[in-house]
């Protein structure tokens, strides 16, 4: 797979080491001079010039790559990118990082941008994930279909603890995608038992019931 980052900042130059470890071939693209730190991933393709202007982005064949990755500092920089990436050059693929969470509504396919990635809300999920049992956290977005990644940690006093997951009716447009035990992510199958501590990942459309699915998960029928 061939991947354009814009912005070789901290950031830009980790996904690089990333991609390029999993041989990948990476071109990073900045317009500043103190960014070009080449040595620090050597194996990458450099090239310093304005990822906004089309001749930059002719340069760094972008028409060729299968992914553009728009990780500056700059939310209008980002866009920008990715609007070009997408209408000029046709790129399958775009990823762009936001930098302030009041801009993430712009970051959608109206700009070209078919994943946005806010490192704070990501961050702000990951604190939630870690102080809450028994509520949904949203970790993800899909911009392209609207789906969500959600994550719960199943409760003791959950209504299916002890339950198989096929005996399970789950609200329509919600797919468990995996369960996290001990550390360990597990493949659900219609025999495994679900247990208080497990953390379940699961997939749900933009039309899901988020509330039946919390309802399900959590609350136990009231007592007749």
């Amino acid at each position: 797979m061939r991947v354009v980052i814009a912005g070789a900042g901290s950031v830009g130059r980790s996904i690089a080491r990333e991609l390029l470890a999993a041989d990948h071939e990476v071109t990073l693209v900045d317009k500043q001079p103190s960014a070009m730190r080449v040595a620090s991933v050597a194996d990458a393709e450099w090239l310093l010039a304005d990822a906004c202007e089309l001749s930059t982005l002719t340069q760094a064949r972008v028409d060729e790559c299968d992914v553009i990755v728009a990780a500056t500092g700059d939310d209008k920089v980002n866009l920008v990118v990715s609007l070009l990436a997408k209408t000029e050059y046709g790129v399958p693929r775009t990823v762009a990082r936001v930098n302030n969470p009041k801009n993430e509504w712009m970051f959608d396919e109206a700009w070209g941008v078919d994943v946005a990635v806010s490192t704070p809300r990501i961050m702000t999920a990951m604190v939630e994930e870690a102080v809450a049992v028994g509520d949904l956290v949203k970790i993800f977005t899909f911009h392209q279909s609207g789906a969500d990644i959600l994550e719960l940690t199943l409760p003791a006093e959950s209504p299916l603890e002890g339950t198989r997951v096929g005996q399970v009716t789950w609200p329509a447009d919600t797919v468990l995608a995996a369960i996290v035990r001990d550390g360990r992510p597990l493949a659900p199958s219609v025999d495994d038992t679900l247990e208080a501590g497990d953390e379940l990942l699961i997939v749900a459309g933009s039309e899901a019931d988020r509330d039946a699915l919390q309802r399900l998960l959590v609350v136990r029928p009231a007592a007749t």
